[in-house]
């Protein structure tokens, strides 16, 4: 999978001028949707066949700051997903000096559109199904 990367915008910061923390999952978003793209699922896809992907729960852990103008990559892994609920995990590094800058997860599930009932994937789109159990990673 390719890294998604870019520079940190200038409304992401606060008044220290550093990257404000509700912006860290924001950012694991972007990430998280560029890797479905990359395989071959974007989000559009599933949510066109009356499939929606709530956030279950969300964490983070801050170990060093991002100011305006970093460039960064953010580093993202599926960890978990059993067709109904899936789970990533994410770095954000410095690219300048490879510094972990914070990590952590999020974990969603799949849910009817109309009854807003969970759902498995397995049945109703097997092939989106098979391309997530295979680049699950431990």
């Amino acid at each position: 999978m390719k890294v998604y990367s870019r520079k940190v915008f200038y409304y992401e910061t606060d008044k220290m001028s550093i990257v404000h923390n509700a912006n860290y999952l924001r950012i694991y978003e972007e990430a998280r949707l560029s890797y479905m793209e990359q395989l071959g699922i974007p989000y559009t896809f599933i949510e066109d066949q009356g499939i929606l992907i709530p956030v279950v729960d969300a964490y983070v852990r801050y170990h060093h700051t991002l100011a305006f103008g970093d460039e960064f990559e953010v580093r993202v892994k599926l960890a978990a997903f059993n067709g109904i609920r899936k789970k990533f995990h994410y770095e954000i590094r410095r690219t300048a000096d490879d510094q972990l800058i914070s990590e952590g997860h999020t974990s969603h599930c799949f849910i009817d559109e109309t009854t807003r009932l969970p759902l498995s994937i397995k049945k109703k789109l097997p092939d989106t199904y098979e391309r997530m159990m295979a680049s699950v990673e431990k």
